[in-house]
């Protein structure tokens, strides 16, 4: 009796490649997110790249609109760090001088009086707020431990910033002929219509998603920036960078702007803090049922739900990057399974027309006059 079979051999032998490609990817995670990051760059620049090709400034020239189109960026980008890159430097140098002080105050429980003396509570109340922090001090310093390590690993990440451009130039100059190449590996022509078909729709959701968090972002930093100056909020203009940056993250994102701009509000005993907060209650609810929905439109077609459940699994895998990628991915997954049950259909209304036509049909019967 054989131990093994060759129908079981050729199963086990694919699960053990389907295992080993799955660690491969899991190895090179680092550098699979890098150019994904790259294609999303490039599906940012991809409509004005389109949009310069046809005009007169690039004669049709897919490189040349792709060069204009850098120039223009880096000098839009340009006019933004004259502005605004002075005082952005100015209050981001202040607040990271100044946050040892901060926490040193925090985990001591001088902040504490400081906030009672200022807003006149009893002494019983104070003393049993220092106890509390007190309590828990070991813990603030692993949360804060947990940060630092967090915000070390980013910075070691900087040199995508210089990557991803030019990683995306690849993408925007030869990204149509990449497509072409796998939708031509196919050989029948349902498959590559359904490939194609896939491809188109990717596109689309993968561009409408980009452009959705770039706008979106954009209206977060003016929101919190432009309301935080208003109030002489202490470091204004770096915590409203900051805000609209996280704002790429999905849910989790907004939660951590909002705690770290009330963390330094309590931190630096701003006094109207309570208007702060009704703020941030207030740009959530605009954000959330107002601006995500006419920005986003019908561009991810995801349940609230599902996009909650895909951001915590995808937390649970792979951290910030993995609550990031998750709603692009999980729409993919939509964006697949929809092609293929479309695809699917068509096949088996097709086998059930074969089968009608090869079917015999009975004669009919011719009446007798």
């Amino acid at each position: 009796m054989q131990l093994f079979d060759s129908r079981t051999a050729r199963i086990l032998a694919t699960i053990c490649v389907f295992v080993a490609v799955a660690a491969f990817l899991y190895g090179v995670r680092d550098t699979l997110v890098l150019f994904l990051f790259a294609v999303f760059f490039g599906y940012l620049l991809d409509p004005l790249v389109t949009r310069i090709q046809a005009s007169p400034l690039a004669r049709h020239s897919r490189p040349l609109a792709i060069a204009e189109t850098y120039v223009l960026v880096a000098g839009g980008l340009g006019l933004l760090v004259y502005f605004f890159g002075p005082q952005l430097v100015k209050d981001t140098r202040s607040l990271l001088q100044s946050l040892p002080n901060l926490l040193e105050n925090v985990t001591s429980g001088k902040i504490v009086w400081q906030l009672g003396s200022k807003h006149g509570w009893s002494y019983e109340t104070q003393l049993r707020i220092e106890q509390l922090i007190s309590s828990h001090r070991q813990q603030i310093l692993n949360w804060i431990a947990q940060f630092g390590g967090d915000a070390a690993h980013f910075l070691a990440n900087a040199i995508w910033f210089v990557l991803v451009p030019i990683l995306a130039v690849f993408f925007l100059a030869d990204g149509r002929q990449f497509a072409q190449v796998l939708i031509e590996a196919f050989d029948r022509r349902d498959q590559r219509r359904l490939l194609r078909n896939l491809i188109d729709d990717l596109d689309r959701m993968l561009a409408r998603f980009i452009f959705s968090q770039i706008l979106l972002g954009g209206c977060a930093v003016v929101a919190y920036s432009s309301f935080l100056l208003l109030l002489r909020f202490p470091y204004a203009l770096a915590l409203g960078v900051a805000g609209g940056i996280l704002e790429f993250i999905p849910v989790v994102g907004p939660l951590v702007a909002a705690g770290i701009i009330l963390g330094v509000g309590f931190l630096t005993a701003f006094s109207p803090l309570w208007a702060v907060l009704i703020f941030l209650g207030a740009w959530r609810l605009c954000a959330d049922y107002v601006l995500s929905p006419h920005i986003y439109g019908r561009g991810l077609k995801m349940h609230p739900v599902a996009a909650i459940a895909a951001v915590l699994m995808g937390g649970e895998l792979g951290g910030v990057l993995g609550v990031y990628l998750a709603i692009p991915i999980a729409a993919a997954i939509r964006v697949v399974w929809d092609r293929w049950r479309i695809y699917s259909d068509a096949m088996d209304s097709a086998e059930t027309s074969n089968v009608a036509e090869m079917s015999p049909v009975a004669p009919r019967k011719t009446a007798i006059r």
